[in-house]
């Protein structure tokens, strides 16, 4: 069993588990001591809709204790989606423990099956990109927050779904200027327009909060995708 969060719990914690009588909010089963998969609902949770789901991908250098996914929905969206944040076997098998996650998530909260959203953060969002591409059919979009796109692991096997599958990088100028591979963010936007493959960018002033500034333009995006008023993919180059 996992622990649920409303966005009226205001900052999520591991532990202790709180209480909250307008919400239940359940921890662990003591039988079970592994580390469980987080479920934020959103502000006015309606069961009878069926909410775009969020999977969070933390960078494995800042560790899953340091990711805050209140703070993350917060700035994110607080009335928009369902998001869950993996926990149990992340670090050794990514791509299982998404997929628990998402079955958890499908069980305890009203889910659409086609608006299923993998956001990543840093390495995590390198990760989003290559489950993403492995398993396109299974997602609604991928976003990477800083993670580049993993170059030269056949990550465009499955092309043809993959094409379909609208892709979102956001990053700080210096980042994709970063000195010890020059050409990455070059030769990730020619693999995509030789690929045929969408994928829009979103370059940050440097000494700018990227995930304050960037998770606004991620709501903005996920819900062009939801609502079919995506534009063709094309670099952005700005921010705030």
């Amino acid at each position: 069993m996992h622990r649920r969060l409303s966005a009226a719990d205001g900052p999520v914690r591991t532990s202790p588990v709180a209480t909250d009588r307008r919400r239940p909010v359940r921890g662990p089963s003591r039988r079970d001591d592994r580390p469980q998969d987080l479920l934020f609902l959103p502000m006015g949770y309606e069961p009878a809709y069926r909410y775009p789901l969020v999977v969070w991908l933390p960078d494995a250098r800042e560790g899953l204790e340091r990711f805050d996914l209140a703070r993350s929905m917060s700035l994110l969206s607080l009335r928009n989606f369902v998001a869950v944040l993996p926990q149990a076997g992340l670090a050794s098998d990514p791509e299982r423990a998404v997929w628990r996650a998402i079955d958890r998530a499908a069980r305890e909260a009203s889910v659409h099956p086609d608006r299923i959203y993998l956001v990543g953060d840093g390495g995590g969002g390198t990760e989003a990109f290559r489950i993403g591409c492995r398993h396109p059919g299974g997602f609604g979009g991928v976003v990477s927050l800083g993670g580049g796109f993993p170059l030269g692991e056949s990550a465009f096997a499955r092309l043809a779904d993959v094409r379909r599958l609208p892709m979102l990088l956001c990053c700080h100028r210096r980042a994709a200027m970063r000195p010890a591979d020059p050409g990455s963010m070059d030769r990730t936007l020619r693999l995509f327009h030789a690929a045929g493959a969408s994928l829009s960018v979103r370059i940050y002033p440097d000494g700018r909060s990227v995930s304050r500034a960037a998770l606004g333009d991620v709501n903005r995006w996920i819900m062009e995708q939801v609502c079919g008023t995506a534009h063709a993919a094309s670099p952005v180059f700005g921010g705030r």
